[in-house]
């Protein structure tokens, strides 16, 4: 968020919240710019556990039957943060790197809620042109890379509504479906998924309990 640099002398040189943008009162708005906040998406999503190679090739023919489209595939190097410059824990930070870089998508996700099976949190990404400088950078703002794990996805659009991802990591198989919340449970019936049977635990948090099961064995 861009604010001026300037210490406000009286309580009407304070900026006011109006529709989504800071405002300044008109003894200063001639000469202060001011600065729309970018809206924040709402990420709706359903995680599955699937048994392995035979369910996504089942999962395939499915979708194909269903007339949906497959987007393309990449790889995902994923770093997740913490560190002195995380202040929180109800927010997290993510650094995808793309089929080996340079370009990345950085994702900052706010505290999940469920609704019906469905994992709803508020998330802001921006992409990135140079991993390495963004790593860099987020090391001198004080944000340390805790772990990292790999990722490979396929993703497909069903119905023109719902991204549906065929997910292979070291620690399992997945399949996420991302929409509308009112339209992702029937869309999870008609692959033959139940949304009573989805994952609560992000890619982040399985990671995590893969890595320390590792080092126990």
């Amino acid at each position: 968020m861009y604010l001026p640099t300037r210490t406000p002398q009286a309580e009407s040189d304070l900026p006011a919240w109006r529709g989504g943008e800071y405002i300044y009162s008109p003894s200063v708005a001639g000469s202060r710019p001011h600065h729309r906040l970018r809206d924040r998406s709402v990420e709706c999503e359903l995680k599955f556990r699937v048994e392995g190679p035979r369910d996504h090739a089942r999962l395939r023919s499915l979708l194909r039957k269903r007339g949906a489209k497959l987007e393309g595939k990449y790889d995902e190097e994923n770093y997740r943060f913490g560190g002195p410059g995380k202040s929180t824990r109800r927010t997290t930070l993510r650094l995808r790197v793309l089929n080996g870089g340079p370009h990345g998508v950085l994702t900052a996700k706010g505290p999940a809620r469920f609704v019906g099976g469905v994992k709803i949190r508020e998330e802001t990404e921006v992409d990135v042109k140079d991993v390495h400088a963004t790593l860099d950078l987020l090391s001198q703002l004080g944000f340390q890379v805790e772990f990292t794990y790999k990722k490979h996805r396929a993703m497909w659009t069903l119905d023109g509504v719902v991204s549906v991802t065929l997910d292979t990591l070291e620690f399992g198989s997945f399949v996420e479906l991302e929409g509308p919340l009112e339209v992702l449970p029937e869309k999870a019936r008609s692959l033959d998924f139940d949304p009573k049977d989805a994952l609560r635990d992000s890619y982040s948090v399985l990671a995590r309990k893969h890595l320390a099961a590792t080092r126990k064995s």
